[in-house]
């Protein structure tokens, strides 16, 4: 196979205009309509597909690409990780975007992929910043399973409302590697990053005073062992804690809807014109669906329950905490709600099906999904709830509401301009054979914070742009190089480098360089 191209020219990435201040009377006041300005994705140019894994694998036909609704799965060479995967989602964020790094006042990462104990990812990213001379940028990274990058987002969101606010720009980034042990969990894999520039006059603004969230301890997923990228995993009682947790949230939400809007009918699925979910497997996100249909059903007034839900009638009884596996219920409710589902979840789930979880982007990959399957006239005035899971137990339910303002130059029509080759990026990957993504997790499992270590995998394989990891020095120092972008004249076909040098000084701290 050839080299990866992008679809499109790299020039077309960095002719985005993004909003600013509307005056300065702005930055004095209340900051409007704070929420998403501008989002990037980035998922491995690799993949394996899932029906000729089921081959490999000796599964039953189906399993992976029926059961759980995966048809391919992005991963990650031993070239790339936590930092690569950061450093090039947020270069791409700023290129296209056009926003210096001076005008950054906040950035928070959200992972669970973890590579070091102390020093942050944010850390590492600092060094994208360091030719600007910006130096005061807030936050660091956020840690719970797949919720990280919604805390990210979140804090974000928090700190433009707060009197904290210097009148600079946000970005929350959301980054993770998703890989199992050989085994029947191995297919839900997958891995990818999500930056969202974050300030006020977005196209999609946060609904304040609209979340939801629960928290509870509880072992369904955890990574208790460091020297492995490997989870621990109880299956059965991760879905439980899952489904739990989006009853406990949509009752959380629904009451606070109530509250906020007396006048609104009681909320329910018609309530919103688009629900994405944290996407494990995108089975389960069908299911979850069902599941709001359940609550929407036993919260029905009793003299509409056979007008809204016809043959339907004999679940009455049921209690949500007893039905988590009840094939019964789940089979009837994803019957009545299945145009629901084609309608308002599946159009967010093309990057979960053809990347698989990518754990704490994987909301926001699915975000995107939405958006770039929507024209901007569709898109316009939209409300978008959104459910976002991380196993230890960390679960918030939010809402978005999309801008009506659909002019030529809007933000919303360049925010869905820079969405609409997802598809194109998607097919322009390599795809592995299963024998050799065996031998790559293989490799990732052997290599897995071994120094000093020289990364063998294929390097003309990434996107252009990419980011991706040289070596890692006998001090586990880790050095990182950057595929030059197609068709950019200021990298003028260079590549540009980043060594990551640390030096002991009085107060223990260390020093990076960045070299471009």
């Amino acid at each position: 196979m050839g080299k990866t191209q992008l679809p499109v020219p790299m020039e077309t990435y960095f002719c985005v205009k993004m909003p600013s201040f509307k005056s300065t009377s702005d930055q004095a006041g209340w900051p409007q309509d704070v929420g998403i300005l501008s989002m990037e994705v980035y998922f491995p140019a690799q993949y394996v597909d899932q029906q000729e894994l089921e081959v490999f694998d000796g599964v039953s036909p189906g399993k992976y690409t029926i059961g759980l609704g995966q048809t391919k799965m992005g991963f990650c060479s031993d070239r790339e990780d936590i930092n690569s995967l950061c450093l090039t989602v947020l270069s791409r964020l700023m290129e296209r975007t056009g926003i210096g790094y001076e005008n950054i006042g906040r950035l928070e990462v959200g992972t669970e992929t973890i590579i070091d104990k102390s020093k942050s990812v944010k850390s590492c990213l600092m060094q994208l910043f360091e030719e600007s001379g910006n130096t005061d940028v807030e936050g660091i990274d956020t840690t719970n399973a797949c919720y990280g990058g919604t805390a990210a987002l979140i804090n974000a969101i928090n700190w433009v409302e707060s009197s904290s606010w210097d009148g600079r720009y946000a970005v929350a980034i959301a980054g993770d590697i998703a890989v199992y042990a050989t085994g029947a969990a191995r297919p839900t894999g997958g891995a990818g990053a999500v930056a969202m520039l974050v300030g006020p006059h977005a196209p999609l603004v946060m609904e304040r005073g609209l979340r939801g969230s629960h928290m509870c301890h509880v072992y369904d997923f955890y990574k208790p062992d460091l020297s492995s990228e490997y989870p621990t995993v109880d299956g059965k009682l991760s879905i439980q804690c899952y489904l739990s947790a989006l009853d406990a949230c949509y009752r959380t939400f629904s009451r606070k809807a109530a509250a906020k809007e007396p006048s609104s009918p009681p909320m329910s699925l018609h309530q919103m014109d688009a629900f994405i979910f944290h996407s494990p497997y995108c089975k389960l996100v069908q299911k979850s669906l069902a599941r709001l249909c359940f609550n929407d059903f036993l919260n029905c007034p009793a003299d509409q329950v056979a007008i809204r839900y016809p043959g339907l009638e004999a679940f009455r009884e049921k209690k949500l905490e007893d039905t988590y596996f009840d094939r019964d219920v789940e089979k009837a409710f994803m019957a009545h709600s299945q145009d629901l589902f084609f309608s308002k979840t599946k159009p967010s789930l093309l990057i979960a099906t053809q990347v698989g979880n990518m754990y704490t982007p994987s909301l926001f990959g699915g975000l995107a999904s939405f958006i770039s399957g929507n024209s901007v006239e569709n898109l316009a005035g939209k409300r978008v709830a959104l459910f976002s899971y991380g196993s230890g137990l960390a679960a918030t339910m939010f809402s978005l509401r999309i801008t009506q303002d659909v002019g030529p130059d809007s933000p919303l029509t360049h925010f869905v301009a820079s969405l609409q080759d997802l598809q194109q990026r998607l097919d322009a990957r390599y795809k592995v054979s299963p024998p050799e993504f065996a031998e790559t997790m293989k490799l990732r499992q052997d290599t897995h914070h071994k120094a000093p270590y020289n990364a063998v995998g294929s390097i003309d394989r990434l996107f252009p742009g990419t980011w991706y990891l040289t070596k890692v020095d006998e001090m586990h120092r880790r050095q990182y190089e950057r595929r030059p972008l197609v068709g950019v004249s200021n990298v003028a076909g260079n590549v540009a480098t980043v060594h990551m040098k640390e030096t002991s000084s009085v107060t223990g701290e260390s020093t990076q360089q960045l070299h471009v």
